[in-house]
């Protein structure tokens, strides 16, 4: 009963990722679209996708992942998402100092945890090489804005001769917003393949008297 109780949780955890590639995909669509990338909409965008990814990830582990270490991992992740969201948008003026390291803070952090997640679980759980795909996306995202100088600041001239200022606050929120738009598009993929890929059938487990 047990292994069928696991393998039906498994099959069922495909909406999972396709629930966390919708604040991603938010994310992304609002740097994008949005010109001027100060540390102010750093901390409202980061905010608003740490809230929602916090809460989702906590919530919908507890109830997919059953009674596991992975569980355990993955609710430290989403409670460690859901508080750096929230010093988001309390201190959203706190500058572009502060920002690169709460954002470097909980990328290294949950980078790290998920990808333990991944490799703990290898060749037990569908959805393990996606945890370390996305874990090692945020580490990764957690290297490239603690390599950006804080006080960068670059003039150049673009096409037509018009003028523009390279900034911290632009490189560091462009890459947040590049990184929402890798997980979004890799969750969508993963959670429809988890999906439509085929459901192993549970082995019973032998009953006492009952030759296996």
């Amino acid at each position: 009963m047990a292994s069928r109780d696991t393998t039906l949780r498994e099959a069922a955890y495909w909406y999972v990722p396709l629930s966390r590639a919708i604040p991603a995909a938010a994310l992304a669509v609002v740097i994008t679209f949005t010109g001027n990338h100060s540390a102010e909409l750093g901390f409202f965008t980061f905010g608003g996708f740490a809230i929602l990814t916090g809460a989702l990830v906590a919530i919908l582990s507890w109830r997919t992942l059953g009674r596991s270490v992975e569980r355990n991992v993955f609710t430290t992740i989403g409670a460690i998402t859901l508080a750096s969201g929230l010093v988001a948008l309390i201190w959203p003026g706190a500058g572009i100092g502060f920002f690169v390291f709460l954002l470097a803070f909980w990328a290294a952090f949950t980078g790290f945890l998920e990808l333990y997640a991944g490799f703990r679980s290898r060749g037990r759980h569908p959805a393990s090489k996606d945890w370390m795909f996305v874990g090692g996306v945020t580490v990764l995202l957690a290297a490239a804005v603690l390599i950006v100088p804080p006080d960068l600041r670059q003039e150049f001239s673009g096409d037509n001769g018009v003028q523009g200022i390279l900034s911290s606050s632009i490189v560091v929120v462009g890459a947040l917003g590049a990184y929402g738009a890798i997980i979004a598009v890799y969750l969508v993929i993963a959670g429809l393949s988890l999906k439509w890929a085929p459901t192993p059938t549970p082995t019973p487990t032998p009953q006492d008297g009952t030759p296996s």
